[in-house]
């Protein structure tokens, strides 16, 4: 993959020719917003990691926007968006489309200011995600296969009932609100070089490039999508990669950013890098081990980019941005046994072995010497092509990392057993 530091020419000659005139969202916005919503969102602490600086050899600073009330940085731009509105309008009510975190910050702050909401959210949203929605007050309907659609049933649906649709992204009071995350960073740590930001339907991006920029124009500014919704990377460099499929960052998985993020993104970005859902899964679990915070995958993207490509910060002062917290415990559970798998920590052997008393001990006793836990145990008689005198048996075994499996398949081998890792 190419460097998105170094080897960006044009990206440093639009950062040396920033110009704020003429954007759509100006600085005196995002200050406007930060004074807005002072007092009603948690200023998040910027932290450095001195163990992820350790080991990607820069220094690195974690936002966590996940420790906001609703667990994610979207509260900000919703209520920069709702305290905005007329009388008349509060009366009306608001609805808004969300895969979470903005149905979240919509509901949440609406309750709190007197405002009746409406959420639309997609089918397949994380079910922990549609409760708390219902939990701050607002009503839920979910609907449509995709973000695109719940958000064209939420517009038709407003317009209908008089409500206000309050777009999770492509708004410019929902831009100077998100944009606060790099006010603060930028205040908390000056000498930060380089950001890398999520990326869905660009909102985030967009308000922080400008702070970014303004405050300090060589700042650089790397974005980050889910490689299976590559949707502002395809508008950005041209490509037409698919966009398809489950992901664990459903959060950004937009199939089209906004038209006002996207000319911000096209004119102050220097570079947007993709992430596998290998890399997501590895980044949530590294947040939970070294950092002791959960993030979903979305919120989690911009480490995991920052893993996958880490020669390219040597050297650097890099601020990643934790964007939300809410995924299911059950998938936590998924992405770290996952993970330990991935280690060489958890694995699942096959065993063929002769059909009589004691072999599973002879088993068991080999893998106690090499040091290895059991975790699991079956045997298979019947779905096999083994001989009717003989077992496949299966275990799961847990193992210090992949150096210590591999010297517990020796042990096994040299014992004469056929085990394969499964």
């Amino acid at each position: 993959m190419p460097d998105p530091i170094e080897n960006n020419s044009r990206a440093s000659q639009r950062r040396l020719e920033f110009d704020p005139t003429g954007l759509p969202v100006a600085m005196t916005d995002l200050r406007a917003a930060a004074e807005t919503i002072r007092g009603s969102i948690v200023a998040t602490p910027c932290h450095h990691s001195r163990t992820l600086s350790e080991i990607c050899g820069c220094d690195v600073w974690l936002k966590f926007e996940n420790l906001q009330f609703t667990s994610s940085f979207k509260e900000r731009g919703a209520l920069n968006r709702l305290n905005a509105l007329s009388p008349d309008e509060r009366r009306r009510g608001v609805i808004a489309m969300s895969a979470g975190n903005h149905a979240q910050g919509v509901a949440y702050h609406a309750r709190r200011l007197g405002i009746p909401a409406t959420i639309v959210m997609p089918i397949g949203t994380p079910m922990v995600k549609i409760e708390n929605t219902r939990r701050h007050g607002a009503e839920v309907i979910v609907t449509g296969a995709t973000l695109e659609e719940a958000g064209e049933f939420a517009q038709n649906h407003g317009r209908a009932h008089g409500q206000i649709f309050v777009h999770p992204y492509d708004d410019p009071l929902i831009i100077a609100g998100q944009g606060t995350v790099a006010l603060e960073m930028l205040e908390a740590v000056p000498e930060l070089d380089t950001l890398v930001v999520p990326i869905g339907g660009g909102g985030l991006i967009s308000g922080m490039a400008i702070a970014g920029r303004s405050l300090q124009s060589e700042l650089r500014i790397i974005g980050v999508q889910a490689r299976l919704y590559p949707s502002m990377y395809n508008a950005i460099k041209g490509t037409d990669l698919p966009m398809r499929g489950d992901t664990l960052a459903e959060g950004i998985a937009v199939k089209s950013p906004g038209k006002i993020a996207t000319g911000l993104v096209r004119r102050l970005i220097d570079d947007i890098v993709l992430v596998t859902e290998a890399e997501l899964e590895r980044a949530v679990a590294t947040l939970i081990s070294i950092e002791k915070t959960v993030v979903e995958g979305a919120g989690a993207a911009g480490l995991a980019a920052f893993l996958a490509n880490s020669g390219s910060f040597s050297g650097r002062k890099v601020g990643l941005v934790l964007t939300g917290g809410n995924i299911d415990t059950r998938l936590i559970a998924s992405v770290l046994t996952r993970e330990l798998a991935r280690e060489g920590r958890l694995t699942q052997l096959a065993i063929d072995i002769v059909d009589r008393p004691g072999q599973l001990a002879v088993v068991a006793a080999l893998l106690a010497e090499a040091g290895a836990n059991i975790i699991e145990v079956s045997h298979q008689r019947t779905f096999s092509d083994l001989p009717a005198k003989a077992t496949l048996l299966q275990l799961v075994i847990e193992t210090r990392d992949s150096a210590h499996l591999a010297a517990v398949m020796a042990r096994l081998a040299a014992s004469g057993l056929s085990a394969r890792c499964t």
